[in-house]
């Protein structure tokens, strides 16, 4: 009998979650239990007062985008997950690059940052850094154009994602029942 696995996709998942110490390593450690590889995880606070926001990627099909979600509500700490890869959404990454250039070139580069709309953040006598906020392959497009400069260094913050509809997400069982009533 052969076994077929179902396409991967990349998969896009916004969890909402208490902000305690150990909350991260609880998450992560649910992935690697797994065997799931994360390609961008991103984590900060949101403007509810001890609740983080965390946006994941990884590649998964169907089923297992099904699974993760599932197996990320079963941890305490979880609030909610959505996973909003087939949503209306923004998605974006932030992406510093450092470009080898010289005097004879930096104005040929600028023009390129300009096409891009990536920022200069620091000029030196043989180098420049760049940044660049933008979808995934966007920042992917502009750092193949770069690689002929000479890339001397490259950081990139993990993919946060927003949905484009008007609701905000209920976080609480409270507020849940609020709204429904």
């Amino acid at each position: 009998m052969t076994h077929t696995r179902e396409p991967q996709e990349r998969r896009t998942f916004v969890v909402h979650v208490e902000d305690e110490p150990g909350v991260l390593n609880r998450v992560a450690s649910l992935f690697r239990r797994r065997a799931y590889n994360i390609d961008s995880l991103n984590v900060a606070r949101t403007h509810e007062k001890g609740v983080s926001r965390m946006t994941i990627v990884c590649m998964a099909g169907a089923s297992e985008a099904r699974r993760i979600e599932a197996n990320l509500y079963k941890l305490v700490d979880v609030l909610r997950v959505d996973e909003v890869t087939r949503q209306s959404r923004i998605e974006h990454v932030l992406c510093l690059v450092k470009v080898a250039v010289g005097a004879d070139k930096r104005p040929e580069l600028l023009q390129l940052l300009e096409v891009f709309g990536a920022r200069t953040i620091d000029v030196g006598p043989a180098s420049l850094v760049a940044e660049m906020t933008g979808e995934v392959d966007a920042v992917d497009r502009f750092l193949s154009v770069l690689e002929p400069y000479g890339i001397l260094e490259v950081a990139q913050t993990g993919a946060v994602a927003m949905s484009c509809d008007a609701e905000r997400p209920c976080l609480h069982a409270r507020e849940a029942e609020t709204r429904a009533a």
